[in-house]
């Protein structure tokens, strides 16, 4: 059995899928990829157990067949041949050969029987269609939130929830809050929470082409993606999310409206003087028509200040800098809107018109200057 295809399309392809393999594992098969020949095309496979990445590129093939290979070795094998097509050829005593121009190379493969086999759609699967955009948006402005930790296993995914012609992402680590919404086309009620480490993939591979749509299947276990060429599985996680609705304030004291990259420029200098080992929070202080920020660490001190639109009685307030500069960083508007009850209750932001997202942050206790 052989196979002809681009170098180009392969090299990309093992790339992609690869970041569905165990980098090590206890089962060598794990650690490969499965390569599927049909009569005009190969169809590559990664499967960790945990996420599925599965895609086709074409290809001239003489026979067809199923074998696993090593995604590394592979890959780096692909990635240094100097030659615009690539052969495979399956030889004898689980050998394959791989070759372009004067390189070749002849390595083991294992047994496609004994690579996991990926969760199919169920026939009661229920299926939408979201702009491929919009889907990397929503999760790109949300996944900075999910939690780090295993202390509460169901917050290391985002929350998708369905409501009758509108999909609402949330993440929340504890520390912050991130919700998106979008109206898709589904008139009825789902929610599933799918693991970061996939949605991290998929957004990815996602394309910014507004023409360009993903359908999603959510079954009972799983949640499958297709778009582009690409079919990406992924297992749900178990258990009930945190009551998000119940934690976003309905009402507020002071109103600032803020100009966002300024806002950013000042938080960063702030951050200069912050790491690792040296920790400080920064001081905000909405008042005169004006933001002022501070910090003072080890290393030394800031003071800063940028005009801001205040409505209400004046706000002082502290922040983990890293904290407060993720949600700013991923708004795509020119201003944002900061809604405050108090200096020790969660800074909420929005846009300064309409709806479509809503970070929330925790304050940090502040030491008396």
């Amino acid at each position: 059995m052989t196979i002809i295809c681009k170098s180009n399309e392969l090299y990309e392809a093992i790339v992609n899928v690869s970041k569905a393999v165990f980098k090590k594992s206890t089962l060598l098969v794990l650690e490969g990829i499965k390569i599927n020949v049909k009569e005009t095309s190969v169809e590559l496979t990664g499967y960790d157990l945990e996420i599925g990445i599965q895609t086709e590129i074409s290809a001239s093939s003489t026979g067809t067949g199923q074998f696993v290979v090593n995604a590394r070795l592979l890959g780096e094998m692909i990635k240094k041949m100097n030659s615009e097509d690539v052969t495979l050829e399956v030889i004898d005593n689980q050998q394959i050969k791989v070759y372009g121009g004067d390189t070749e190379y002849t390595i083991m493969y294992m047994n496609a029987v004994e690579f996991p086999t990926l969760p199919t759609v169920s026939d009661d699967a229920e299926v939408f269609e979201i702009s491929q955009p919009v889907l990397k948006s929503m999760i790109n402005q949300t996944i900075f939130a999910v939690a780090q930790t295993d202390a509460k296993p169901v917050l290391k995914g985002e929350l998708f929830e369905i409501d009758n012609n509108k999909l609402t992402v949330v993440a929340i680590d504890g520390y912050r809050l991130a919700v998106r919404d979008e109206t898709i086309k589904y008139d009825g009620q789902n929610k599933m929470i799918i693991p970061s480490k996939a949605l991290y993939e998929i957004s990815k591979l996602l394309k910014d082409d507004d023409e360009l749509t993903a359908k999603i299947f959510i079954s009972r276990k799983h949640v499958i993606f297709e778009f582009s060429g690409y079919t990406v599985y992924s297992r749900l996680i178990e258990g009930e999310f945190h009551n998000y609705k119940g934690s976003i304030p309905d009402s507020e004291n002071t109103e600032v409206i803020i100009d966002k990259k300024e806002f950013i420029n000042s938080l960063e200098r702030a951050s200069i003087l912050i790491n690792e080992r040296i920790k400080s929070p920064v001081r905000c202080v909405f008042n005169n028509g004006a933001l002022s920020i501070s910090c003072v660490t080890s290393i030394g001190k800031i003071n800063d200040k940028i005009s801001a639109d205040i409505t209400g009685p004046m706000m002082e307030i502290g922040f983990n800098c890293k904290f407060l500069l993720d949600p700013l960083k991923v708004i795509e508007e020119d201003k944002v809107k900061l809604l405050m009850n108090g200096g020790n209750l969660p800074m909420k932001i929005v846009p300064v018109n309409g709806e479509g997202y809503t970070f929330l942050v925790l304050p940090v206790r502040l030491k008396s200057e």
